[in-house]
């Protein structure tokens, strides 16, 4: 064998070689997109995700039932897929949770707001 022959199946050989470990190390990074997504999720669910967007919150959880199905399954691309859509709909969640909460606070401040002119409309009288 030629000393080019050679070198291309050395360069081919090694392309294949880092081919197999990267596709080999997919479980690494699904790993970590669910163990984030479920961290997601909870943190959502304390925020009061199930009460102010209960629809965006059993989506998440979902989804992160299926990647932690995929992930048993070994279909680790499709497990970090759906980690990352739950990822998604648990943070949804906890902004529209924390929009509900600040819209609430927002209320009983004017209200009380209306409280004190009222009453100091009272007083001026």
């Amino acid at each position: 064998m030629n000393a080019p022959v050679k070198h291309w199946l050395v360069a081919l050989s090694g392309a294949a070689i880092l081919l197999s470990v990267g596709c080999s190390s997919m479980k690494t990074p699904a790993t970590a997109d669910v163990a984030v997504s479920k961290a997601a999720v909870d943190n959502a669910a304390s925020a009061g995700g199930s009460e102010f967007a209960p629809l965006e919150m059993r989506s998440s959880r979902e989804k992160l039932d299926r990647a932690n199905k995929a992930m048993i399954a070994k279909d680790y691309e499709l497990a970090s897929d759906l980690a990352n859509q739950a990822q998604a709909d648990a943070k949804l969640a906890q902004a529209k949770a924390n929009t509900a909460k600040a819209q609430a606070a927002s209320a009983a401040l004017q209200e009380d707001i209306r409280i004190l002119r009222v009453e100091l409309q009272r007083n001026r009288k």
